[in-house]
């Protein structure tokens, strides 16, 4: 296998222009030729949708919810990041690019970086023309507040659903040309393979969710949109439904997964309140620009919040990262409240032997800005912690801890966000390109849409013009070959007949994700995952019980498909996290740390992404390295003290 990843020549800001001047083009009577598959209809899915289709391509969409507008992206909170610099507080492109090649600990590639911060002006303008309704300052312009990571204000919010409107100004597009005729949208419709052509993705094979026919669907490329994996660790603040199906399949046809070990664990979630909880909610990284986070300086202190008195209060994050205080990056946030809690200071109800919560505590802000204030900028995500926890967040501070989030791992693409794999294009969290080993806050949604609307609807012109349009039938062998193994997989899943369901496995990998692969590694509890695993997959084929039948809705169906794939894609995971011996952005292994508890890189040996090549069932996946260049920006030691 071999990574090109196509970087274009020439100066880092001048690259993305030079590219698009340099890269071949379809004219808009032939566009009409070509057939694109697109899977996902989050930002990066819908947003292609419409572009492509608008441009005159055939499109068909394909997701598992009942309407495109249930996709995850729906959950996005805080915001989105642009280097609009409205705030005139020395924002730039160049600070941007700066800031998320060193929040993703100088493990990504500067080009691909580079570019989204480009193209990320341009995405307020297309979302404000669709009526996007950002908060806007008194005059009438544009707000904008503070994310982790950053030193400046680039990040641009609807209150605390951005996710929800953006996605609905693409959806909205996406709708438009829904009715126009030019897209042909399958809602519950689950991609379950891959159809390559002469080496070439050419088309799927999907399983209708609520009849259960299987059938195939060709085109002339494919495109994953299908968000990321962190439901692989069974509690996180993910959509139940998400998964790793349609890249792990993929994965098995020979695309390379880049960097799986790399999973971002966001500190301001509302805590785990017991042992059969089926997710994890999150609340706004927003919330830190005015939210406090401390812990009682006394172990097992049960007092009330407001009975503890401030010099006995310690905010540790102004304390360590007295630069940046509240809004230090995740994965520095996360393992810090880890750490507090590790040492007896948490606070709320005990989970096992420990309290896992730390308090985000906005008296100060309600003092200073008043509650009405306070109220406009967040009170919708008052509003949900109230319901789920039943404490008014006015009143009392509010109690977060650390959970699963974000996975900045992902199909491995190259600079025209192509596979290695011709014609399997890669959007979003479903690729690895622009985050490194942790993601800034309000960076996803940037990306998403960056893909979609401003990136693929150039690079797949390059693939159509050189490629040709190929008017690939589903009768041909390579389709039949594929529902066949489609039809086998299910009705094997069905004839099981165990005694445990799908849940109980997922659960069970979930703790030893989150035990040995999750907030913090080391050796030996990877290799212990690693024997774990294979043992519970095994058990798996034994004993799942998968009720029902394949040929109407199956829920049930649905999970065990899933979990089975997790149940290999775990692996991959604790493997890439064995053979990276070093500490950077998200991926903690204990045994690489500096005196104080921070990550400690290994440059010499692992400025690079690891891309895994699958084998066989059975096999040790290969892995294959990208070297990552830095020709703009200094390695350095990341430090936001």
């Amino acid at each position: 296998m071999k990574l090109d990843s196509k970087i274009p020549s020439g100066p880092l800001e001048q690259k993305w222009d030079k590219h698009k001047q340099d890269i071949k083009l379809v004219n808009p009577a032939n566009k009409r030729k070509y057939k694109v598959i697109i899977v996902g209809t989050g930002l990066a899915g819908a947003s292609a949708a419409a572009t492509l289709s608008e441009l005159g391509y055939q499109v068909s969409v394909f997701c598992f919810q009942d309407s495109p507008r249930r996709a995850h992206s729906i959950a996005a909170q805080g915001g989105i990041n642009a280097a609009k610099n409205y705030q005139n507080d020395g924002d730039s492109v160049y600070r941007l690019f700066y800031d998320t090649v060193k929040g993703g600990d100088f493990r990504a590639r500067e080009a691909n970086v580079y570019r989204l911060a480009q193209v990320s002006t341009n995405i307020i303008d297309q979302c404000v023309a669709q009526g996007v309704p950002f908060a806007r300052e008194y005059g009438g312009t544009l707000s904008n507040r503070s994310f982790g990571g950053a030193q400046v204000s680039r990040t641009f919010y609807a209150k605390g659903q951005t996710g929800q409107q953006l996605l609905l100004g693409a959806y909205s597009a996406l709708e438009k040309q829904i009715s126009r005729g030019a897209v042909k949208m399958y809602p519950r419709t689950e991609m379950l393979e891959l159809v390559l052509v002469d080496g070439h993705a050419k088309g799927i094979v999907v399983r209708d969710l609520v009849t259960g026919e299987i059938s195939s669907h060709a085109g002339d490329a494919v495109i994953l949109a299908s968000g990321g994996y962190g439901n692989v660790f069974y509690l996180s603040t993910n959509a139940k439904g998400s998964n790793v199906t349609a890249t792990y399949r993929a994965y098995k046809k020979g695309a390379a997964f880049a960097n799986p070990c790399y999973t971002q664990i966001h500190p301001t979630c509302i805590p785990q309140s017991g042992d059969y909880q089926s997710k994890l909610t999150l609340m706004s990284e927003s919330l830190r620009n005015d939210g406090r986070v401390w812990v009682p300086k006394k172990k097992d202190d049960l007092r009330p919040p407001h009975e503890i008195p401030e010099e006995e209060r310690d905010y540790y994050l102004e304390r360590k990262y007295p630069s940046y205080g509240n809004l230090a990056p995740r994965d520095i946030s996360s393992r810090s409240a880890k750490e507090a809690c590790d040492n007896g200071l948490g606070v709320g109800p005990k989970v096992g032997d420990k309290r896992l919560g730390v308090y985000l505590d906005f008296s100060d802000s309600i003092k200073r800005l008043g509650e009405n204030v306070v109220a406009d900028r967040y009170d919708n995500l008052f509003q949900m912690y109230e319901r789920i926890t039943g404490e008014n967040p006015y009143k009392v501070p509010m109690r977060i801890y650390p959970a699963v989030h974000y996975t900045m791992g992902g199909l491995w693409v190259d600079y025209n966000l192509m596979s290695n794999i011709p014609g399997l294009h890669v959007l979003g969290e479903a690729n690895f390109s622009d985050h490194g080993a942790n993601r800034l806050g309000a960076s996803a949604l940037m990306q998403g849409l960056a893909d979609g609307y401003f990136v693929i609807p150039y690079t797949i012109g390059d693939y159509f013009a050189k490629e040709g349009a190929k008017n690939i039938s589903t009768d041909r062998p390579e389709f039949k070959e594929a529902e066949a193994r489609v039809r086998e997989m299910t009705n094997k899943l069905l004839n099981i007949n165990g005694k445990k369901t799908p849940d109980d496995f997922h659960r069970a990998l979930g703790k030893i994700m989150w035990d040995q692969c999750g907030m913090a590694r080391n050796e030996k509890g990877l290799k212990d995952a690693l024997k774990k695993i294979p043992e519970l997959r095994e058990e798996f084929w034994k004993n799942v019980k998968v009720a029902g039948s394949g040929s109407e809705l199956n829920q049930e169906l649905e999970k065990a498909g899933r979990v089975a794939d997790f149940l290999e894609f775990g692996e991959l995971m604790c493997l890439d996290a064995l053979t990276r011996e070093e500490s950077c952005g998200g991926h903690f292994r204990e045994e690489h740390q500096t005196e104080d508890g921070e990550a400690k890189r290994n440059d010499e040996k692992f400025c690079h992404v690891s891309a895994w090549e699958y084998q066989g069932e059975g096999k040790t996946p290969v892995e294959h390295r990208e070297k990552l260049e830095y020709e703009n920006i200094h390695l350095a030691v990341r430090s936001y003290k």
